[in-house]
């Protein structure tokens, strides 16, 4: 699928986005930021002045779901980074991808975990330096988008979603709208606006209970979200049917604003390397995805966000900021 999508570049279906996007090894950050070392990600200001040192840190988890039980989940953790840094650490509920992104932006979001459609805006836009991601204990990681429906909607195959409402969440996801995007037009020749009417749920969550609500005949959704909400009894396994999955994506990407104090990224990075996953929430709630989630692993954009870069291009998707 991923070199189909690089020849449907080649053959300049996405010509302009070449010209932009960090995927091709050009410059993509936004010119408040430089990045002298190559590896796509914005610099730590040189000069002291401009590196920033909070008295407290505002961490947020992507908005994939309810923010009130996400807080819950991740308290263990920041009192532990607490604990590491020497500073407060709150946690800061967004509701949406570009909420996440300014606030970063903006200067009022510190540390965070950004969905892996939105990583590389977050990059680009938001000085953001993502260095850790969530695996099993053997190191396997990621999640597959799926394309679902419910029982006796009439959809048995990819194909029947023409003529349809296929919901997505937002346009800044991977899984919830640029790759089932080009799956659908590259591999089923199906037309957004076309062949299907797309909708926009804002969540992976929404997507998922309006599929099992039958409010929505299809959605594209990330298997990881769609198994902690079983796992929750959010939702039964038989109130939805998957008609597609696709190739593994790399998961929410942990990291830091570019401009911290580097002693203070120091151990925002020891912080999460060092939390003990045992007994805690974390492993309670996100162990339930496959493959579970029971440690943080080092990772670099530059590397582990190359196949997501390689959709965008083929998306035309542009990371010039608003």
């Amino acid at each position: 699928m991923l070199d189909r999508l690089k020849d449907v570049v080649a053959q300049g279906v996405a010509a302009v986005a070449l010209l932009a996007l960090a995927s091709t090894g050009a410059q993509a950050l936004d010119p408040r930021y430089s990045d002298a070392d190559g590896d796509l990600v914005a610099d730590t200001p040189s000069e002291p002045g401009e590196q920033i040192d909070p008295g407290t840190l505002i961490f947020a988890y992507t908005p994939v779901e309810d923010p009130a039980v996400y807080a819950q989940v991740w308290q263990g953790f920041l009192d532990h980074m607490s604990e590491v840094t020497g500073k407060d650490v709150q946690f800061f509920p967004v509701q949406s991808n570009a909420a996440q992104i300014e606030a970063m932006r903006a200067g009022r979001l510190h540390v965070a975990g950004f969905n892996t459609g939105s990583n590389p805006l977050a990059v680009n836009c938001g000085g953001f330096v993502p260095f850790a991601m969530m695996a099993s204990n053997d190191g396997a990681y990621g999640y597959e988008m799926e394309i679902i429906t419910y029982p006796d909607s009439g959809v048995e195959k990819v194909e029947d979603i023409k003529g349809k409402k296929m919901a997505f969440t937002s346009e800044t996801s991977n899984s919830g709208f640029k790759a089932p995007s080009a799956i659908l037009k590259d591999k089923f020749g199906l037309e957004s606006g076309t062949d299907y009417e797309p909708v926009f749920s804002g969540k992976h969550d929404n997507s998922i209970l309006g599929v099992a609500n039958k409010d929505y005949p299809a959605a594209a959704i990330a298997n990881s979200v769609k198994e902690r909400m079983i796992a929750r009894d959010v939702i039964s396994e038989e109130d939805v049917k998957v008609i597609y999955t696709s190739d593994t994506f790399p998961t929410t990407g942990y990291g830091y604003v570019y401009n911290l104090k580097p002693e203070l990224a120091e151990k925002i990075k020891e912080a999460f390397f060092t939390f003990d996953w045992k007994d805690s929430a974390l492993l309670e709630e996100f162990s339930t995805s496959e493959p579970p989630s029971e440690k943080f692993i080092p990772i670099t954009y530059q590397e582990n966000w190359a196949v997501i870069r390689d959709i965008d291009q083929a998306m035309g998707v542009s990371y010039a900021c608003n």
